[in-house]
């Protein structure tokens, strides 16, 4: 088995794979602050709780876009498990063609999504990763990645609006009745969901237009199943794209050493 951790600036999403198959993910708050021995007992009791012995693992691999928990997360894990773990940036081979001013600014998530969504569906490609920030990612029919947007995220959006408004109150993101709403609760709700929502639908089209094909649309992150019902256009949402962009990674380099 292959722990596997992608480290976002909001969550810390864990799970394991083996033969292929991913066989659980959870959930964690990124904490700057944690040290590596409470990384090192969140994840024990995390594997513990899937009935798994942290023991058992083969190797690791880590995808992060926050760098001051990277190392802190990489020696709980080598800690735990006794491997060497492997971290996503220069020297890891991908297999991805990065047509980037500068290659190496494209950060590990969005490699890693990457990686899965050319080996899972048909390409030309649009990856629409909801998380702190929503990043959306070009690649055309020969597999090459274009680029793409960065965009505030839609919690990032929200938090703007409530703190710098004195009285809009914090909002859960429950469905919105109807588009129009009927007190400032519900139209607070409905701007946010279906104004991001239209947005994407927006980008789409008009990133298609230029690329000239219609693409194959995929969503992942945390913040896709609140928001990708609500486009016009048909998405595909993959909750574990991420993960199984590593665990494509972890095995062109365990085949390559």
């Amino acid at each position: 088995m292959i722990l596997a951790v992608d480290i976002g600036n909001s969550n810390i999403v864990l799970g394991c794979f083996e033969n292929e198959q991913i066989l659980f993910t959870e959930r964690l708050s990124t904490n700057q602050n944690s040290t590596e021995l409470e990384y090192t007992i969140l994840i024990k009791n995390i594997l513990e709780l899937n009935n798994l012995n942290h023991r058992t693992f083969e190797g690791c691999i880590i995808s992060s876009v926050v760098p001051s928990v990277t190392h802190t997360m990489e020696a709980a894990m080598r800690r735990l498990t006794g491997k060497a773990v492997m971290v996503v940036g220069p020297g890891i081979r991908t297999g991805l063609k990065i047509m980037l001013d500068n290659p190496a600014q494209l950060g590990s998530d969005r490699v890693a999504d990457a990686v899965a969504a050319i080996h899972d569906y048909p390409t030309p490609l649009i990856i629409i990763d909801m998380g702190t920030a929503t990043t959306i990612s070009a690649i055309d029919r020969n597999k090459n990645f274009l680029g793409g947007m960065i965009i505030p995220g839609l919690r990032v959006s929200l938090d703007s609006l409530t703190s710098r408004t004195s009285q809009l109150p914090k909002i859960s993101l429950d469905p919105p009745k109807k588009v129009i709403g009927s007190n400032t609760v519900d139209c607070m709700r409905s701007g946010i969901i279906y104004s991001t929502a239209g947005s994407i639908d927006g980008v789409i089209d008009r990133i298609e237009e230029e690329m000239g094909e219609t693409c194959t649309l995929v969503s992942t992150g945390g913040l896709a199943k609140v928001i990708i019902p609500y486009c016009h256009h048909k998405i595909i949402i993959d909750d574990q794209l991420l993960l199984k962009g590593l665990m494509v990674i972890y095995n062109k380099n365990r085949a390559a050493s």
